[in-house]
């Protein structure tokens, strides 16, 4: 009997039929046949409680926070994290699922879950853009030293990890006031509430920086069971880094 796979991809705005794309093409190869993997968008709550997995796509940050809390599943999301699950954030997803952002506008929100501090728009506007051709991501995804075209579109970069590890107090009291987030100075944090901090997490691992011409900023961490990062592999050719998360976050394989 085959093994039942839920893959949600949140689809609010942003690029998420691109990453429907990529995940529906790997999942057709031989090497899956022993499950059964259906790939949905969600758009509502109720769509998401059934989802074994979640990707949240690139797009605009603060548009999809904002329709998500109008659409009522600002919470939900949260909730999905503090379970465990397995997420993945592209550029504006990884923005999302950090918690705490710099340069942020007016009524952002974050759904947390990563133990980051993200700078948005960190190369500038939309003609500051660029993509990088080959990227090697070997040390992670086994044999992907050529990545065709990591695309990097107002996109976002870590500027610290593991940021309230160990100063749980301090998170708390700074973020927990009567509108249950913190934000001031273009400074947002996620609401301590998406957080479940009698659970030991591991540390964030960065996984990949870019070169020195780019000041080695990081731009894809993981922590857990949760991803991100600040290019968008679902505009990209190359389905490699689709597969690895489906392999080893979803699949556990």
């Amino acid at each position: 009997m085959k093994q039942k796979i839920k893959l949600g991809v949140l689809a609010i705005q942003g690029a998420f039929k691109e990453h429907i794309h990529h995940f529906e093409k790997i999942i057709e190869k031989e090497q899956y046949q022993d499950y059964e993997i259906e790939v949905v968008e969600i758009s509502q709550a109720d769509q998401l409680i059934s989802c074994n997995a979640l990707v949240i796509p690139g797009g605009e940050s603060t548009s999809i926070s904002i329709t998500a809390e109008r659409i009522g599943l600002l919470e939900p999301l949260r909730d999905f994290i503090r379970k465990g699950k397995p997420v993945w954030g592209t550029c504006a997803g990884l923005i999302l699922l950090a918690s705490k952002i710099t340069n942020a506008s007016a009524g952002q929100k974050l759904i947390g879950g990563l133990d980051i501090e993200v700078q948005r728009n960190a190369f500038g506007r939309q003609l500051n853009s660029f993509a990088i051709p080959k990227v090697d991501f070997s040390s992670f995804i086994p044999g992907c030293k050529d990545f065709q075209h990591a695309v990097f579109i107002r996109a976002p970069v870590v500027t610290a990890i593991n940021i309230f590890n160990n100063t749980t107090d301090s998170f708390i009291k700074n973020n927990d006031n009567n509108d249950k987030y913190f934000n001031n100075q273009s400074v947002v944090y996620a609401p301590s509430y998406a957080y479940n901090f009698e659970e030991k997490k591991p540390q964030v691992e960065i996984l990949s920086r870019l070169d020195e011409s780019h000041k080695n900023l990081i731009v894809a961490v993981r922590q857990g069971q949760i991803l991100g990062t600040a290019f968008h592999p679902e505009l990209s050719k190359d389905s490699r880094f689709h597969q690895w998360f489906l392999e080893e976050f979803v699949l556990k394989l």
